[in-house]
């Protein structure tokens, strides 16, 4: 009796500690809800923006990026010949309460079971000018002058203003980043991407190199 009691403390103690040190060195990930549904939103909407991505598109996803002090992942970010667009997607459920000029937010909901729950969030808006502006920074610092464009786009279609940053539907995305946010003949289109690309002092492809070199 007292062998098998021994030896039931020695296995609990050797597993307790495989779970230590699985999570001592990151062998054990543990993704919660919010990060799930994060997940979840973005490749739902990387996979519709490759939906509607013409030739001289180029989609990088996943972009760590810093200037300065400034740190921040950039979730798509669209090169082409009309600028670059940074598309920060929200995977929000519940209704949220808030002004585009506000810094957080809040986020109601309910579980279904009567419980009600309220939180605190950033608002996205405000993040995605910042990441706006880092990569714009970025952008100068290798003497690229191309327009930088950001969006958020909320994947169940929630946000509670009205903003020429905010994007809900594959429509949306594909007039942000072909149309310059607008409605356009494709005479006026070709015009515009003319004169784009003479403001601009590096080709998508450089574009691309500088933010690969801003990930190392």
């Amino acid at each position: 009796m007292r062998v098998a009691i021994v030896s039931i403390i020695i296995l609990g103690a050797l597993f307790f500690l495989c779970i230590w040190l699985m999570s001592r060195y990151g062998l054990m990930h543990v993704e919660t809800p919010e990060k799930k549904a994060g997940r979840l939103g973005e490749n739902f909407a990387t996979g519709i923006i490759r939906e509607i991505l013409q030739a001289d598109d180029v989609l990088l996803t996943n972009i760590p990026v810093s200037f300065g002090d400034q740190q921040s992942e950039l979730d798509n970010v669209i090169i082409n010949s009309c600028g670059i667009f940074i598309i920060e997607v929200k995977n929000l459920a519940g209704t949220l309460i808030g002004s585009e000029d506000e810094s957080k937010w809040i986020q109601t909901g309910s579980s279904g079971m009567g419980s009600f729950s309220q939180k605190i969030i950033k608002n996205p808006i405000s993040q995605v000018k910042r990441q706006v502006g880092i990569l714009e920074s970025i952008m100068k610092e290798h003497g690229i002058e191309v327009p930088v464009k950001g969006y958020v786009f909320f994947v169940e279609r929630n946000c509670p203003v009205k903003s020429r940053f905010v994007l809900e539907t594959q429509m949306d995305i594909d007039s942000a980043i072909h149309r310059n946010g607008s409605v356009i003949s494709e005479e006026e289109r070709a015009k515009e991407i003319l004169q784009n690309k003479a403001k601009a002092k590096a080709k998508p492809q450089d574009i691309v190199s500088v933010l690969k070199q801003a990930t190392k």
